[in-house]
């Protein structure tokens, strides 16, 4: 690694700050956020296409067509005449492109949010690769520990405020949402405060909270449960996601769930997210680690706890990769959910298309156009939760005792567990909520309690 990286601590400074700078114009200038959304597939009736679309080289297309006049089967007369125009029964396909997606509300502040968090992660790597002098006399900003701390922090707030903003926005979520947000707040609170108190046996979740005193503890809770509360709309929103994308419904229309590859995304990624949110629940977790290892012992033992799996140090390295795994994924599906999203409407269109002889499709015309112009709103909340993942491990990772610089700030938080453990737990609570409100939504759905209309 000294080879590529010289061990002078100057250079830790001069790479942090070329390669944030280098990524900041590059996100700017290309416009790459943009392309998280181009190529989507959005869906429109007749009557919002110009002159109903005249001209021939458009991209926009029928998603179902009325059949050509080869294919038209007499229909039986009936005495009843129903006045409706088959014309505003279809529904035309758009391919978005830039400048269709400036025009969505909150799409400069999904911009602004993906290029600082992709800045703030790529900072939070090279901070763990790169060498650093272990001389504490340097300081932290010849180290260049100060830039990925503060574009880590900086980082996760303004996507919790940017989420936070666009879950509060009434008109993109139903009522029912954001009620059941402020109840997971409260619970969420509660669990956590008892968590960190240590009222739960020690056996339930891997995680020491000895060093936090009791302000910190009411702090951590309180931000805990509203951490999980501006989650659940997010969550709510992937379940319905998973829900299309897997075709649970069995509708056969292959305009409403996605292909194989962004099929087997999705259900990896829910996979991985309900298997991470097990390696810190402490049965589980002692089930993959050997405690055996390196001691010799004489005989044999039907227990299968603890004899089994990685040595302890071996399985703390392979649960942070997974958690970094899980991030990751969540990023990558944030393309098919999204679809999912939009493909949400189309399925509401189609129900009520086929509900009745006379359809009105008074509520499918306004779904369409809501979920075309809360896209951008519906990307924030996707997300927010790879990303609070991503910057919440990483900044557990940075382990310079960078607080100890600043003693004022010290006598007001526990430095080590602020930095260290307390970032951990926070990016494990993200996916174990995530996991959790899912999973409830999931088996909502199976139940036929709650459905997608």
């Amino acid at each position: 690694m000294s080879l590529f990286f010289p061990s002078t601590t100057n250079y830790n400074l001069i790479i942090q700050t070329s390669i944030s700078l280098i990524l900041t114009l590059l996100f700017t200038l290309l416009n790459i956020p943009s392309f998280l959304l181009h190529g989507l597939h959005t869906y429109i009736h007749p009557d919002d296409v110009t002159s109903q679309n005249p001209n021939p080289n458009s991209n926009i297309k029928a998603a179902i067509r009325r059949p050509s006049d080869g294919e038209l089967k007499p229909r039986k007369k009936t005495k009843d005449k129903f006045e409706f125009d088959e014309n505003k029964a279809q529904i035309f396909r758009l391919k978005l492109n830039h400048n269709h997606l400036q025009s969505r509300l909150y799409f400069d502040q999904l911009k602004g949010v993906f290029s600082f968090t992709i800045v703030a992660c790529v900072s939070l790597l090279i901070h763990t690769i790169i060498p650093r002098s272990s001389n504490e006399s340097i300081g932290v900003i010849s180290n260049g520990t100060l830039i990925p701390i503060l574009l880590g922090f900086l980082g996760f707030v303004r996507v919790l405020v940017s989420v936070t903003r666009v879950s509060m926005d009434s008109s993109g979520s139903k009522s029912s949402e954001m009620q059941l947000s402020v109840l997971v707040s409260v619970l969420g609170c509660l669990i956590v405060f008892l968590l960190v108190n240590e009222v739960f046996p020690n056996w339930v979740v891997d995680f020491e909270f000895r060093s936090l005193d009791g302000y910190a503890k009411i702090c951590v809770s309180v931000f805990m449960g509203f951490l999980a509360g501006v989650l659940y709309v997010p969550a709510a929103k992937m379940a319905r996601a998973y829900w299309l994308a897997t075709d649970q419904i069995r509708c056969n229309l292959s305009m409403i769930y996605c292909g194989w590859l962004g099929r087997m995304l999705v259900y990896v990624t829910y996979l991985m997210t309900v298997f991470v949110s097990l390696l810190w629940i402490s049965p589980f977790a002692d089930l993959l680690v050997n405690r055996n290892v390196g001691v010799k012992k004489v005989g044999y033992t039907n227990r299968l706890v603890g004899n089994v799996g990685m040595s302890r140090s071996d399985f703390e390295v392979f649960r942070l990769y997974c958690l970094l795994a899980t991030g990751v994924l969540q990023m990558l599906s944030l393309r098919a959910n999204l679809q999912m999203f939009l493909n949400e409407s189309v399925l509401s269109w189609y129900q009520r298309l086929h509900a009745s002889k006379v359809p009105d499709l008074t509520y499918s015309r306004r779904k369409v156009f809501l979920h075309n112009h809360y896209l951008c709103l519906a990307g924030i909340q996707f997300f927010a939760p790879s990303a609070l993942v991503l910057l919440f491990l990483g900044l557990s990772r940075i382990d310079d005792n960078v607080l100890d610089h600043f003693p004022a700030l010290c006598n007001l938080l526990p430095c080590s567990a602020l930095v260290k453990e307390m970032g951990l737990f926070m990016s494990w609570w993200v996916v174990f909520v995530s996991g959790v409100f899912v999973s409830a939504n999931l088996v909502l759905y199976r139940q036929g309690i709650l459905y997608v209309s």
